[in-house]
């Protein structure tokens, strides 16, 4: 079992990590009855490394597929392992394609999903005439020329305050409102590597990756920025798709407006 606290240190402490995983073997960063999901690998290595079975948190709930480089997770504990012991602990128990980065101490009534002022995803599009095997996990191929310029004048109609509802999917679920803020929209070229850099307040389910499919039509020509600008306002769910894959998605960084380190004045 972990190293517990001892039974005279009871103080519950709410703790913050930085997580970064490779999602190609999880349905998801959420639980889910009998399938590998990254929440379940942390809260295993957590009971694993403190005796403690615990709920944690997330700051974004990404999809079956996506990866992270900067996800935040919070969680309440018991336990009083030593700060040097704490990362390299729960990094012991938990699977090579999962990692935690970094741990924080802050206030009892933080909330890393609701204090949160903006997220940042990457998508990584492999422009390229042959697939690469060291980049198939981690990119989407796509053949062909494409149109940066076109790409990023129609992902530049993103940016500001709109209801995205036609890029987001029909999950059965009902969103309390499909408005959200874009603060950033925008293509990168590297040789045959095109990112796309997308910051918003929030995202709505499949949000960005339907939002790329979109716009790698625009790129091939098989969409004017018109047609896409129509998308947009149209507010039909779904009505963007069909979504890019999921692999090509990572989220990158959660941002708030304090650093976590200054959430509390204990930085373990």
């Amino acid at each position: 079992m972990g190293e517990n606290s001892s039974p005279k240190d009871q103080e519950i402490r709410r703790l913050v990590l930085i997580v970064e995983y490779k999602g190609s073997n999880y349905f998801g960063f959420q639980l889910q009855a009998k399938l590998p999901t990254v929440q379940g690998e942390l809260e295993r290595a957590l009971y694993r490394l403190t005796g403690d079975k615990t709920r944690v948190a997330s700051a974004s709930r990404t999809d079956s597929g996506v990866h992270a480089k900067g996800q935040v997770v919070s969680f309440k504990t018991k336990s009083a392992i030593a700060p040097d012991r704490f990362v390299s602990g729960l990094n012991y128990y938990l699977p090579a394609d999962i990692a935690v980065k970094a741990v924080y101490r802050v206030e009892d009534s933080f909330n890393v999903r609701r204090k949160a002022v903006s997220r940042e995803y990457k998508y990584y599009i492999l422009n390229s005439l042959v697939r690469s095997p060291l980049l198939e996990d981690y990119s989407f191929l796509v053949n062909g020329e494409l149109d940066i310029e076109a790409m990023n004048s129609s992902a530049g109609q993103l940016v500001g305050e709109h209801d995205f509802a036609s890029f987001t999917s029909n999950l059965g679920v009902e969103l309390k409102s499909t408005i959200r803020r874009v603060y950033k929209a925008c293509f990168d070229r590297d040789g045959e590597m095109v990112v796309f850099n997308i910051t918003a307040n929030s995202f709505l389910p499949h949000q960005v990756r339907n939002t790329i499919g979109a716009l790698v039509r625009v790129g091939q020509g098989k969409m004017t920025g018109e047609e896409f600008h129509s998308i947009m306002l149209a507010r039909k769910l779904g009505l963007a798709g069909p979504a890019a894959p999921a692999k090509g998605l990572c989220l990158m960084k959660v941002d708030y407006n304090k650093s976590l380190g200054e959430e509390n004045s204990e930085n373990i």
